[in-house]
């Protein structure tokens, strides 16, 4: 099962250093199971989202905000083909509804990319046409739901996975759930005060966003609950993760500093992500794993999990599968590369297409600003005098920005991929 939440940012997690939002169930999960330190996702919801399902760097197949091309391999179907039950549930925003890419009113996409059953937010039928909390437009398996103001989107979706487990616990199955909870807007959830008064229920302010955090762990519970209930928790691979940094109009404190949210942006805040991995019957005992792994990785772990070919399928990512059973060496991913064109709103019109490479402790710019993140996450010096090791370190992210600089060139032309008149909802 692979678990995705929406803008939500690693300083979220009290396991990761919070200290204002209650996430009992992932902290335990956490404690029980991997917590990783450095997971990197993209800045930018479509971008991540491409990534994560065809284990591919941005520049190979991100063609447009809120839309992945039919010609794609997914995990959805690999996993299909190798024998597995596969639902996803949750957030869509891929047949290309913000540009009006072709197929985009096709409500068996997902279908196509693997999935056997499907319960989905923005399949169809973009935000401005029905919202995801209350009173949620849902298709379920190619038929809208019918409205109902009291419906909460989110419980809609947790509950057609547990139904989805109990169908088939018997069986092996994958569930992709791309939640829907945390993003805008924030709004009241049915555990808070003012959910009881209706008129209230779309009511959008940042303090609701301690609420949505608290729900979403407590769907979390709920659906650990429903496999343990199957008897199937203990051989069940349970990955959380984000698929960015936090909204930019939340702060959330920490055990060591105040975070802005820096979705969108590419200072690490904006694409480092919690991610927290759980499977009884191969991780004994709680770890932190202290290497890199980013959103290419997803996939060939999956496969890998699965017994499947790699000649099968092509990703620019490596199965961390050693690390799940207990070697944390993993020599051969010591650092990463992120191509990033954001192709949607302000991050396109403010010069945030970039790419650069980095570990988890500095950054490598294409333009040769040189970071010390651990120490400046927010990019505010650049190294100029530099020890031996940076020196070394700097020359093997210039080869890596180097070599694929030669195989795909970064170009960037804002009017080809925003031309405006776009509806923007990521």
């Amino acid at each position: 099962m692979l678990i995705m939440a929406d803008d939500m940012g690693y300083e979220t997690l009290g396991c990761n250093g919070s200290t204002e939002y209650q996430t009992p169930n992932l902290d335990r999960l956490a404690n029980e199971g991997i917590r990783f330190e450095h997971c990197y996702a993209q800045p930018l919801c479509t971008p991540s989202r491409v990534k994560i399902m065809t284990g591919q760097y941005n520049f190979r197949n991100y063609e447009d905000f809120g839309y992945l091309n039919p010609k794609e391999q997914t995990f959805g179907n690999l996993l299909k083909d190798a024998g597995y039950a596969t639902c996803v549930a949750g957030k869509w925003q891929l047949n290309g509804l913000n540009r009006n890419n072709p197929g985009n009113n096709d409500t068996t996409r997902p279908h196509h990319f693997g999935f056997d059953e499907f319960c989905l937010w923005q399949l169809n039928r973009w935000a401005g046409e029905g919202e995801r909390y209350a009173n949620p437009l849902i298709n379920q398996n190619g038929m809208e739901l019918p409205r109902d103001p009291d419906a909460y989107g989110p419980q809609i979706v947790a509950d057609y996975i547990a139904d989805f487990i109990d169908r088939k616990a018997n069986e092996p199955f994958f569930i992709y759930y791309p939640m829907i909870l945390p993003h805008d807007p924030f709004v009241p959830t049915p555990d808070s005060p003012e959910w009881a008064n209706a008129s209230m229920r779309y009511k959008n302010d940042t303090a609701y966003f301690a609420d949505m955090i608290a729900y979403l762990d407590k769907i979390i519970g709920q659906l650990e609950a429903k496999l343990k209930e199957n008897n199937v928790w203990e051989n069940t691979l349970f990955i959380f993760t984000a698929d960015n940094g936090t909204h930019r109009s939340i702060y959330s404190s920490t055990i060591d500093r105040n975070v802005k949210g820096a979705k969108g942006e590419t200072i690490n805040d904006g694409n480092h992500v919690p991610m927290i991995i759980s499977w009884p019957e191969v991780i004994k005992c709680g770890r932190v794993f202290h290497g890199i792994v980013d959103f290419t990785d997803i996939l060939p772990t999956l496969a890998d999990v699965a017994g499947i070919d790699p000649s099968s399928y092509f990703s620019d990512g490596i199965s961390f599968l050693n690390v799940l059973k207990g070697d944390d060496q993993r020599e051969a991913k010591d650092k990463i590369f992120i191509h990033y064109t954001p192709r949607w709103g302000w991050a396109s019109s403010n010069n945030q297409h970039n790419r650069w490479v980095m570990n988890g402790e500095y950054k490598l710019y294409r333009d040769g600003r040189f970071y010390h993140t651990a120490k400046d996450p927010l990019e505010k010096e650049q190294i100029t005098n530099l020890k031996e090791d940076e020196h070394k370190t700097k020359a093997i992210f210039e080869a890596m920005l180097g070599q694929i600089e030669h195989e795909f060139p970064f170009e960037w032309n804002d009017t080809e991929f925003f031309p405006g008149n776009v509806r923007m909802n990521p």
